[in-house]
């Protein structure tokens, strides 16, 4: 990968909100950037109405910015790749472009989940799918509908390549889209992960009524478990404290936009997972990332309390304010034991 200026085709894959949000920015630069789609009749309905309407309400897709559900043509002489997938999917829709993708074609991933059957997370999904690509993650406290609206907006970029890392950063940065590198991969994955899993526990607490005490201890105490899943697994203890951590997870937990805080909101409020569901237009990754959540928690013998009370709520049936007092209730520690 050369000096990011010489970028000039840049394919995103994922037509969501925040596959959209990202080819805009990147047009803002200058870039060719081509927006794939998995579906061509919605395909064909954003480059007719040149607005993402489902997933981006209100916001114009410039008429130079190419969309399009061909496989080869969105890879034709691509030379940076950004992957806007939802976890759940990424394995099946990717694999028809293993025949197209051109071996050292760097990577960007923004997939904030772990998947359920491999407990992989994103990078490694796309390292299993393409054979060792370069890659790079883009992830942080990044909400589409502001990145979409130029509001200032911070992430970072993630890579064990810090040159990657570094030409990423400047394909990507703009006056209101600052981007930060860090060299923690495994940390900034789980951290993007895992608050997904606390933002529906935000959103449970929201649902029954409770105030600013109890959301402060829940993301409080939910960035100790995450982080000491994170460092379990090899992750930096500092990285949790910074843009991958503490600010995705409160961005998460505290934004009208939060998907995940909303299927929390909704199931204290009475409605069951499966109705739940059926009335949301876009993928909630925290509900499924739980279970690999747990799993993960299993594995590497972390304590993880909000964790397992949000499992049993989803996928227990278990009454949202009786998990509430059981964690209220569990034994006294001290702050700093374990972490």
């Amino acid at each position: 990968m050369e000096n990011s200026k010489t970028i000039r085709r840049v394919t995103v894959l994922g037509t969501g909100g925040w596959g959209t949000a990202l080819a805009l920015v990147l047009h803002s630069k200058g870039h060719d950037v081509t927006l794939w789609g998995s579906t061509p009749d919605y395909v064909e309905f954003l480059k007719s109405e040149r607005e993402n309407k489902k997933y981006l309400k209100g916001i114009k897709i410039p008429p130079g910015l190419k969309i399009t559900s061909d496989i080869e043509a969105a890879q034709d002489q691509t030379n940076l790749i950004v992957v806007s997938i939802p976890t759940p999917y990424v394995r099946k829709t990717l694999q028809p472009f293993k025949s197209y993708y051109i071996p050292g074609t760097p990577i960007v991933s923004v997939i904030k989940g772990i998947e359920n059957e491999t407990l992989m997370r994103g990078s490694e999904i796309l390292r299993d799918v393409f054979t060792e690509p370069p890659i790079a993650l883009l992830l942080g406290p990044s909400h589409a509908e502001e990145v979409a609206r130029n509001l200032p907006t911070t992430v970072v970029v993630t890579s064990e390549d810090i040159k990657l890392a570094t030409e990423v950063q400047e394909t990507f940065i703009t006056e209101y889209f600052r981007v930060y590198t860090n060299s923690d991969v495994v940390g900034v994955e789980i951290g993007t992960s895992v608050k997904n899993v606390i933002a529906i526990a935000a959103g449970i607490c929201d649902g029954l009524g409770f105030g600013d005490n109890s959301k402060a201890a829940l993301i409080t105490r939910g960035l100790a478990e995450t982080t000491r899943l994170g460092v379990a697994m090899g992750g930096q203890r500092d990285t949790f404290s910074g843009l991958a951590g503490l600010g995705d997870l409160i961005t998460t937990c505290v934004s009208p936009y939060g998907r995940n805080r909303l299927v929390g909101e909704l199931i204290a409020k009475g409605k069951k997972l499966p109705q739940v569901l059926e009335e949301m237009n876009q993928i909630a990754e925290g509900i499924l990332t739980t279970k690999s959540v747990c799993a993960l928690a299993i594995k590497y013998n972390v304590e993880m309390p909000i964790t397992k009370e949000v499992y049993n709520v989803l996928f227990k049936d278990k009454d949202p304010m009786k998990a509430v007092k059981e964690l209220m209730l569990r034994e006294p520690k001290s702050e700093r034991e374990g972490s």
